[in-house]
């Protein structure tokens, strides 16, 4: 493993921190995700007072912590060359349009085609080795907004923002029926989610599930169909999809939880939004991807057929 030897994460401990481990530390104080935690300890890449330390070493008030931020070598999945979206890129952060019928990252037997693979061949044909770590993941059929860090650092503050609910995602879906506002004037759903018995890709809504709460708005009524803007409290598998089927609007198209639709051949469902405090800089950064053509085809025959 290659380490950059001019990068030191450093931090002089605070009093009130006196006497925790290096462990506790590295999480509470540094905001070190558990995977890189065992990589720096493991490597002997942590310090205290310019010595390497082992986890359970007990710190002072006054000690100076620090950490070796490691250059990537590996992108952690196969580079392949395809279709790449960039809605947004910087140094620190990089967000894609996600098309239909795209895996975020690979999983089960799919190890290859995904948009984490076509991110890597983006990242090699610039000559660069960024490591793919993306934030939050999208349904294969669902379009839109996937936000990637560059560096472990950034990837650790945005998980922190999505854990505190401070980074905000927005959808957009068009769902079966009218009238949704009448039963739900507060545009709030919520309702646990958990997952179906043996089904491990299903979920349903179930009071042992975990909490989850969809925000959503009226944006249009065409003929017996609702467009809805809706946006996340909380990350649950398939969130929206079931939420809305259990409210008796699901989302047309969907397969899973509604029924085929002869207008899209998929859940008329895209992550048009993302917003976001920069890791670096501290701003806000608000990122778009417009409608994609399938739902707007599908709004204007709807549109067209309930004039």
């Amino acid at each position: 493993m290659k380490k950059n030897q001019n990068s030191l994460k450093k931090y002089i401990v605070a009093d009130k921190y006196g006497d925790m481990s290096a462990e506790d530390y590295l999480k509470s104080v540094m905001k070190v995700s558990s995977r890189n935690r065992q990589r720096l300890f493991r490597s002997k890449n942590v310090f205290v007072n310019g010595r390497p330390v082992h986890s359970k070493q007990r710190i002072k008030g006054g000690d100076m912590v620090a950490i070796r931020q490691f250059a990537d070598d590996t992108y952690g999945v196969k580079p392949q060359i395809g279709p790449v979206d960039v809605l947004y890129e910087d140094d620190a952060v990089i967000v894609l349009n996600k098309p239909a019928g795209m895996l975020v990252h690979p999983a089960g037997q799919t190890d290859s085609f995904t948009l984490a693979n076509f991110l890597a061949g983006y990242f090699q044909e610039k000559g660069q080795t960024i490591t793919i770590r993306p934030l939050h993941r999208l349904d294969r059929d669902t379009t839109g907004c996937v936000l990637f860090a560059k560096k472990p650092e950034y990837q650790t503050r945005l998980e922190a923002q999505l854990k505190a609910n401070t980074m905000h995602r927005f959808y957009q879906a068009i769902v079966m029926g009218t009238g949704i506002m009448e039963v739900y004037p507060d545009g709030c759903i919520r309702e646990n989610i958990g997952k179906v018995p043996g089904m491990a890709n299903r979920r349903r809504v179930d009071t042992k599930g975990q909490p989850a709460v969809t925000h959503f708005k009226l944006v249009e009524e065409m003929g017996p169909n609702t467009l809805l803007e809706l946006w996340l409290e909380t990350g649950r598998t398939h969130q929206i999809r079931v939420h809305m089927d259990y409210v008796g609007h699901p989302v047309l198209g969907d397969k899973m939880y509604g029924t085929p639709s002869r207008l899209i051949t998929r859940q008329a469902l895209h992550a048009s939004g993302i917003q976001f405090q920069h890791p670096v800089t501290g701003q806000m950064v608000e990122v778009n991807a417009p409608m994609p053509a399938d739902m707007q085809e599908c709004m204007e025959k709807l549109k067209s057929y309930w004039k």
